[in-house]
């Protein structure tokens, strides 16, 4: 898009009128104003207010947001020759990945130590609204409704958010972008398949997408995205179907609406965890034959936006689901080890039926006023969840429900903030306050447990564009995590918990090709909780201490040639309790990554490579791995990706793109510890995959 001259907007189609952040508003009418407005600075657009703090950013806006952050948009999904979703996440600063199925039906995403099981320190959102199956009583995503093909682009937000969004943020905020709907009709066909070297398993990944406007008023969209087949190991042939219907309606020059519908089903054989001697026999066998997870989600959203003004926007968003997820798994109740030994012949299979019944609505106010931009927001959130346990006796066939939760949440939260906006545009300070007011009724036949937090949570951040190369940030927010249902059903010490979060950094556009980023953090917990895998329940850690440095550059090194760095060095500490002086588990010191681009007439390679240190696995800190493996030092990995591609043009405006890509390059032997079900032993790695893909843009 051609840069505006100032007090000059470049035109676009309606649908494209989406105001872009405040930020970059105020701090492109002061570059203009100062005469930095030359090539590679601040691109200015319509000086509409909005009031989503995240919003649909693009890569200009990223540049001077208040905190920590990174944009993975389409070219950067396609190119990558990732696996899922999870596999394209790598690249990010201080996320650290656990690929429990090779499929990307299960996520497991740490960001800065934090414990990446089930993503339970994420707020994981979709088009900025929460996918977790109980956004205050079960914030792990043990139901994960995105596959890599309806994506756009995903957003990480690592720090400044925790004010606009919550709870359960301390580990940032992660938006799933899915695919706009286009101004012209539009088709997308596209095939993946994945070949695993190893086992010949093949998963295949079929997507289809059409949208456009139907009258000049209503633009409507559909994507179907239908995966099956088997990831790289026995015992985990995966079925998915992912659904999602999308409309926008502009009401007039004020007022628009816009709702998504999707429908999400999986039924999959979960692989599991292995013994030591299993792992090193045959890293691709299955040990939990028993094992297996089947999910469906119904989930829509409403929002209705009015714009009277430039300087005011109202909008209101609406979301409701219903899920039902269960899982099914062995266990060896007669021996007197661990019920999930992967060596031990299972006596029981049990089954774990979750039905979630969610509700919310946002109402929001953002208003500019002279120096001010004043956005006022409440939430309340309804949630109903069933929470049973049942398991069969193999040798009889008799059955027994050994557990009937039933769980009810109602949480309100309202927030506040205020930006203000100094130095001709250029200095921006956002003191904000969160109040979060949850009431968790927790039943078990005539056993009662309530649970009501109430916490105030403020925030600060502030940004500064020093010179028009250089943007300075910090930022401080406190965020909150209630108690999980699955907490209080296995006992142990367990709390609400709370941290603050802290960032300080700068982004340099050193030259016109290179740019640069640093950030410092520290998060520091009043509490945190986590599950004790050997004992089967979970414990207070204490108050431990993350803290650390993240490095970015990119380079365009020549018009064909693009590279990109990235490296987070990473401290923890328990600082208190049984622990005291032990680092936290999952928690690597080095994380590197390293990526090639080239393109020369319609082909384009790609070569990645991302570096993670060893790490423990558990709050002891065991060096030498435990017999069953339920324990041990994680060891370091490297992992090499490589993709190959070219633009066909196809008659008229249309486009095909053939792929080949190879991941793992290197067939890398790495392995994480058991996880959820399986919790004991270890979880190979995906080793070589090579993925053959087509897709036609008409």
């Amino acid at each position: 898009m051609p840069r505006s001259s100032c007090g000059q907007q470049p035109f676009r189609p309606r649908l494209m009128r989406k105001p872009l952040a405040l930020a970059v508003s105020l701090v492109g009418i002061a570059a203009c104003q100062a005469g930095w407005a030359d090539e590679g600075t601040v691109e200015l657009d319509a000086l509409t207010v909005q009031g989503d703090w995240i919003g649909a950013a693009s890569e200009e806006e990223i540049k001077i947001y208040p905190g920590s952050r990174t944009l993975l948009d389409q070219e950067a999904l396609q190119e990558s020759g990732a696996l899922h979703l999870e596999d394209a996440l790598r690249s990010v600063p201080s996320i650290q990945i656990l690929d429990e199925t090779g499929t990307g039906i299960l996520p497991n995403i740490g960001m800065r130590g934090l414990n990446p099981l089930r993503s339970e320190r994420l707020q994981m959102l979709v088009d900025g609204y929460p996918i977790a199956i109980g956004p205050y009583s079960n914030v792990g995503v043990s139901l994960f409704p995105v596959t890599l093909p309806s994506i756009d682009a995903i957003d990480v937000v690592r720090g400044g958010a925790a004010v606009h969004y919550g709870p359960n943020n301390v580990g940032g905020v992660m938006n799933f972008r899915t695919r706009p709907i286009p101004v012209d009709t539009e088709q997308t066909l596209q095939q993946r398949l994945v070949i695993a070297e190893e086992t010949g398993n093949v998963f295949s990944d079929t997507y289809y997408r059409i949208g456009g406007f139907a009258t000049d008023d209503l633009a409507l969209q559909f994507q179907a995205n239908v995966q099956r087949g088997d990831g790289f190991r026995d015992h985990s042939d995966t079925e998915v179907s992912n659904f999602i219907l999308d409309a926008e309606y502009f009401v007039d020059d004020v007022n628009e609406v816009a709702a998504q519908l999707q429908y999400y089903d999986v039924d999959a054989e979960l692989p599991g965890a292995l013994s030591p001697s299993a792992y090193a026999q045959d890293s691709t066998q299955s040990q939990r034959p028993h094992d297996a997870y089947a999910a469906d989600m119904l989930r829509g959203t409403l929002t209705w936006t009015a714009r009277p003004s430039d300087a005011v926007e109202f909008q209101w968003r609406n979301f409701a689901h219903r899920a039902d997820r269960t899982f099914f798994f062995g266990q060896d109740l007669t021996s007197g080890g661990h019920w999930a030994d992967p060596e031990a012949d299972a006596s029981h299979v049990a089954d774990t039926p979750r039905i979630f019944r969610v509700w919310g609505t946002e109402p929001r106010l953002t208003v500019r006023e002279g120096i001010h931009t004043l956005t006022l927001g409440s939430r309340y959130v309804s949630e109903k969840v069933d929470y049973d346990v049942n398991r069969e006796e193999l040798a009889t066939g008799s059955s027994a429900n050994v557990r009937d939760w039933h769980l009810e949440t109602d949480a309100v939260a309202l927030y506040a903030s205020d930006t203000l906006s100094l130095l001709d545009g250029r200095l921006e300070i956002t003191p904000g306050v969160r109040y979060e007011d949850v009431e968790m009724n927790f039943k078990s036949g005539d056993d009662r447990i309530t649970n009501s937090p109430d916490k105030w949570l403020p925030g600060l951040t502030a940004g500064l564009q020093a010179t028009p190369d250089l943007f300075l940030f910090a930022n401080a927010q406190k965020s909150l995590a209630p108690v999980q249902i699955s907490q209080v059903a296995r006992g142990g010490d367990i709390g609400n918990e709370t941290a603050w979060n802290y960032e300080l950094g700068g982004r340099w556009q050193a030259t016109p090709a290179l740019a640069t980023s640093l950030t410092l953090f520290q998060i520091d917990f009043d509490k945190l909780v986590q599950y004790n895998k050997a004992g089967d329940f979970y414990e207070i850690l204490g108050k431990p201490r993350h803290e650390g440095v993240e490095l970015e550059a990119d380079w365009q090194a020549t018009e064909q040639l693009n590279l990109g760095l990235g490296y987070t060095y990473l401290d923890t500490e328990q600082r208190d309790g049984k622990y005291e002086g032990n680092e936290l588990p999952n928690a690597p010191h080095h994380h590197f990554s390293a990526e090639a681009r080239y393109r020369v007439q319609q082909w384009t390679a790609n070569l990645n490579a991302h570096y993670v240190s060893d790490s423990f696995s558990d709050a002891d800190n065991t060096k030498r791995e435990t017999p069953n493996g339920d324990a041990g030092k994680l060891p370091s990995y490297t992992l090499v990706n490589a993709r190959i591609g070219r633009d066909i043009a196809v008659g008229s405006g249309n486009n095909l793109n053939l792929g080949l890509a190879a991941t793992n390059l290197l067939d890398e032997d790495y392995y994480f510890r058991g996880a959820d079900v399986s919790p004991v032993g270890r979880v190979p790695g995906a080793g070589r995959a090579f993925i053959l893909e087509g897709r036609l843009d008409f």
